[in-house]
Formats: structure tokens, sequence, C-alpha cells
């Protein structure tokens, strides 16, 4: 199984690098990642829509679209790929510990 080591800590990961285990998910982990995913700093629309992700998964067990995403959060789609480069369904859920979107995110 792949790993992704980061700060001093060690992850199992998919095949595209997304956690294994959703459950052993905190901030320090999102901060791990961060830089992998192309960002430098964690500013709370960061963590707007990552916490919004955290908590839509743990209601529907799934991603929510990114129509959804952006009505919810109140961000336009270019702001997102702004804050998160690599797109919500990579970026944005790889650092909210999700695992990897199936659907349209």
């Amino acid at each position: 199984m792949p790993t992704f080591a980061s700060n001093d800590h060690t992850y199992q990961v998919d095949e595209d690098g997304f956690l294994e285990d959703p459950s052993i998910w905190n901030e320090d982990v999102a901060k791990d990642f961060m830089g992998a995913e192309g960002i430098s700093e964690l500013t709370e629309n960061h963590w707007k829509i990552i916490h919004y992700l955290r908590n839509y998964y743990s209601q529907f067990g799934i991603a929510p679209m990114i129509r959804k995403l952006c009505k919810e959060t109140g961000f336009k789609l270019n702001e997102i790929y702004a804050m998160f480069p690599s797109g919500p369904a990579k970026g944005a859920c790889k650092l909210a510990g999700l695992p990897k979107p199936t659907g349209c995110v």
C-alpha cells in the first residue's frame, strides 16, 4: 500500500494519494498535504471549504457535487481553483481527508 510522508508523519494512501482511512483526519493532516497540492498557506477560506467538505461527507458519505459546493460556500469555481490549484475533487477533497470522489465534484 502506498504511503505519503510529510512533517515527520506518514499516511496510508490510495494510488491517487487520498487517505485510506478518512477517520484519522485532523487539521494537521491537511497541513501535511497542502504542499503536495501546491498550497503554501491555508487561509480562512481554505478552511471554510475543507470543513464544508468534511461535514457534507460525514452526513452523506460522499463528496458534494461542485455546484452544491459553490452554492453552499459562496465561492465561484474559479475562486476554488485559485485556492486549490489541482481542483475541488483532487486538491480540496484530498486536504479534507475524503476518499477520491467518483462523481462530479
